[in-house]
């Protein structure tokens, strides 16, 4: 089925619905899931798993879905189960260096159907944050992470007083939707986007005060 059939299918049961009254979710939600089956094609490492969603996915892109106590709830049970996947670093070092994290952070490559498994990830987040003020191209999705660390009083990422923003920062990019379950920000360790090594060098970019974003 072409891209055109799909966006006619698609136009053909929204007005159904619209002339009975208004279109019903539960049909809408089987029709959708039938056109992702039937229109949707694994390519490359680009695979048909990438559809399924997780209990976070499930609840956020519908919340209307639920009452407000009910959302809550489900909100805080989701990112509980996130925080508790946070892997922390397998030998308690929460930085690597700096020059290779901003590599990272600029670097959109990795994860299309033209990419191989062997192709490094970059961690696209210039694409939703400011890292630079120099940049005259950024995403505004996200805040600015101009001066992150600095603006956090983090002079020494190793001392007991940085702590909790250094961990905080490090559960942010590993899996943001353990600090907010409808985050837009992608779970870049959680979902294999990073490996550790290169959330290490992302948090150097952020905390240590000889990174450029700390100037």
């Amino acid at each position: 089925m072409t891209r055109i059939t799909l966006t006619a299918t698609a136009v053909a049961v929204l007005l159904a619905g619209c002339a009975a009254g208004g279109p019903d979710p539960k049909a809408m939600e089987e029709k959708f899931a039938q056109l992702k089956q039937t229109n949707f094609k694994p390519r490359g490492i680009a695979t048909m798993d990438r559809l399924k969603q997780d209990e976070a996915q499930k609840l956020c892109s519908n919340p209307d879905a639920w009452s407000g106590k009910e959302f809550e709830a489900a909100r805080k049970k989701v990112e509980e189960i996130n925080l508790a996947s946070v892997k922390w670093p397998s030998d308690g070092k929460f930085l690597g260096d700096w020059k290779q994290g901003e590599a990272i952070a600029q670097s959109g490559r990795g994860l299309t159907y033209t990419d191989t498994a062997q192709t490094v990830n970059g961690g696209n987040c210039y694409n939703c944050h400011q890292i630079d003020k120099k940049e005259i191209s950024h995403g505004t999705i996200g805040p600015s992470l101009w001066n992150y660390g600095k603006l956090r009083g983090v002079t020494d990422p190793n001392s007991a007083a940085a702590e909790p923003i250094v961990r905080y920062t490090w559960g942010k990019i590993w899996n943001a939707k353990a600090y907010n379950a409808c985050s837009n920000m992608p779970r870049a360790g959680h979902m294999g986007i990073l490996n550790e090594q290169q959330v290490k060098h992302i948090m150097a970019l952020l905390l240590d005060p000889a990174s450029p974003v700390n100037q």
